[in-house]
């Protein structure tokens, strides 16, 4: 590696960050003043690119182009007021829950739209007149575009901190980023502050995409990645903290471009370390580093401990005994659906699926409702244990009945791991340190060809012959599904449930009556990792084969829709969500060429008809009459 090749990867790196920084000081500026984690947000940067690359072809002069990208974020910057204005208005006294459901729906109708109005197809836009050349830097040449991005990330956070510190709207913004009630008992117009801040936000937003335009091509994929990276900025710089942003960007950009630089090193043992695959990771490294050694972010202030209301949370109450025998009846009937449809029938794998999502859904519920402590990355657990399973069928030749049985370990022993440093946060930071730890799972399963396949995964996973008929797996799925629900429910009726509940509802009060609150955190994500592993194996058996794609993002999210779908304050929610999902979305996708959109608007309407779930709305309904 050259001084003048690290030279140029560093700028590289500083290009990067700027555009990065752009993106993120809109989400963190929305999230300040309106406390909603917009999972939208990368949707907006996705479209601000689309909507450049449309002007571009229109306008093409020199002038056309710059004005392109002005439009380009004036117009997403429009189409963010607007959310707020139709959407997001009428959600601010939901459960954060419910809002965050809403922006993840708002992210499928995009994707869906962009699809629609561009094609599938990557657009990559013209270069930017005037600085389609390069620059020689120490001998090697440099875009010289690069040097405009290089410039625009610092102008852009002097432009924010002079608005936020020298103006009546931005000491309206700062004042609303402390206390909120505050703010609106002072006569301040609230409405119009959130929709000006969410405009703000999203105009940021599309000028990210729109300024990627020239080096990077605007596809469907992009929102999702987006939206990732934009978190781990906002939060490794402290929430609410635009230096804490730009700084967080700069790290993490440099290290990527310095991993890029090292390249390939052998050691003198033999083994080589390949420096650029750390890339696929090292935002999540950096902020897993981060939060473990300083949680509140790097410019971020310590948080107080929150104090639940107590009604904010109805409690978990016992079946009676005619919901009892509801169930034991609905159970039995789903027992004999394989002699209903047939052995080869495609309900029957459909409803292995809704088994498998049901144990998955429940895990999750368990550290989210009882516990409080929301996950990003619960796609973690649920692909060590279908990983566990894999390997120990295909690398160590063991029975698959004892190969499923070492699912739940492999759970487990992630849990046991992760937790123990995520039960030291609350709030959001607790759930980015989750997606961290995930998408750290994911990468290594991802370039670990030699064990794992690498991105090609795992194939030949099948049940053992007595096994091997769709109903005899159905049944065996559903067993344990049954038996792992109903494991998390005697648990959470059980002492150790109680003193789960109480670190929920009341941190201070729990620690001072002698519960040691992070112990009991931290045995409550053990025992979800355990019974999430056993859905991967159960899902890794079903499919016959593994791959990456078992730990990711879109893997988490899942699990918290069907979460947040049935309700997160019932013990059916997860029941109900995750059965409700897997079957819209199987439906939907087979009779629908925009899928995806589809099931968004679905979703959006039951949150604001039932922004407490299904289950929630039902039980609301029939304990009024």
């Amino acid at each position: 590696m050259s001084f003048s090749g690290l030279t140029v990867q560093l700028l590289n790196g500083l290009a990067d960050a700027s555009a990065l920084f752009l993106l993120a000081a809109g989400l963190s500026l929305i999230f300040g003043v309106t406390r909603i984690v917009n999972f939208a947000h990368g949707s907006l940067y996705m479209l601000g690119a689309y909507v450049a690359w449309s002007l571009t072809e229109r306008l093409s002069s020199v002038a056309g182009f710059w004005i392109s990208m002005l439009l380009a974020a004036l117009a997403v910057g429009a189409l963010g007021a607007t959310i707020e204005l139709v959407l997001l208005r009428r959600m601010y006294r939901a459960p954060d829950l419910s809002q965050l459901l809403a922006t993840f729906a708002l992210t499928l109708i995009a994707r869906d739209a962009a699809l629609y109005l561009w094609g599938p197809e990557d657009l990559l836009g013209p270069r930017a007149p005037g600085l389609s050349g390069s620059v020689v830097i120490l001998g090697r040449l440099f875009p010289q575009y690069n040097l405009l991005l290089i410039a625009i990330g610092p102008v852009v956070l002097i432009a924010l901190r002079t608005l936020l510190a020298q103006t009546r709207w931005g000491v309206l913004v700062r004042a609303a980023t402390q206390d909120r009630e505050m703010v609106g008992a002072l006569g301040v117009n609230q409405s119009i502050l959130f929709t000006t801040v969410f405009a703000l936000g999203a105009f940021l937003a599309g000028l990210g995409g729109a300024l990627q335009l020239p080096r990077e091509p605007a596809s469907a994929g992009i929102d999702i990645a987006a939206i990732g990276d934009a978190f781990v900025v906002v939060v490794v710089g402290g929430m609410g903290s635009m230096p804490g942003a730009f700084i967080a960007a700069l790290l993490i950009c440099e290290i990527k471009a310095l991993c890029i630089a090292l390249g390939d090193w052998t050691t003198p043992f033999g083994l080589t370390i390949a420096f650029p695959h750390f890339t696929l990771v090292a935002e999540f490294a950096v902020m897993a580093v981060v939060l473990v050694l300083r949680p509140w972010g790097l410019l971020g202030r310590q948080q107080e401990t929150a104090r639940a209301s107590a009604a904010s949370t109805a409690p978990f109450t016992p079946a009676g005994s005619l919901t009892k025998w509801g169930a034991a009846i609905a159970l039995a009937a789903v027992a004999l659906l394989p002699f209903l449809v047939g052995g080869d029938s495609y309900i029957l794998v459909l409803s292995i699926d809704i088994c498998v999502g049901i144990l998955f859904a429940a895990s999750l519920h368990f550290i989210m409702g009882p516990g409080g402590m929301h996950s990003f990355g619960h796609a973690a657990y649920f692909g060590l244990g279908a990983y566990a399973s894999a390997l120990a069928l295909r690398r160590a030749d063991i029975p698959m009945e004892l190969a499923l049985a070492l699912s739940p370990l492999g759970g487990a022993l992630g849990a046991l791991a992760f937790g123990w440093f995520c039960v030291r946060l609350s709030g959001v930071y607790l759930s980015m340190l989750t997606l961290a730890f995930g998408q750290i799972v994911w990468s290594i399963v991802y370039q670990w060809d030699a064990i794992t396949g690498g991105s090609n995964g795992l194939i030949g996973i099948w049940p053992s012959a007595r096994l091997a008929s769709k109903s005899a797996y159905f049944h065996l799925t559903l067993a344990l599904s049954v038996a792992g629900a109903l494991l998390l429910r005697r648990i959470l009726f059980s002492p150790f449930g109680y003193a789960l509940r109480a670190t929920r509802d009341s941190p201070l009060r729990s620690g001072a009556i002698g519960i040691d609150v992070r112990r009991i955190q931290w045995a409550a994500f053990i025992i979800a990792g355990t019974v999430c592993g056993l859905a991967g194996g159960l899902f890794a058996f079903s499919k016959g084969s593994i791959s990456p794609e078992t730990i990711s993002v879109g893997r988490s999210v899942d699990g918290l829709v069907m979460v947040l779908l049935g309700g997160v304050e019932t013990l059916s929610g997860p029941i109900v969500g995750a059965a409700s999902y897997i079957v819209l979305q199987d439906v939907i996708s087979r009779h629908m060429q925009y899928w995806r959109a589809a099931l968004g608007m679905f979703m959006l309407l039951l949150v604001m008809a039932f922004p407490g779930g299904i289950v929630g709305a039902l039980r609301h309904r029939f304990t009024r009459t």
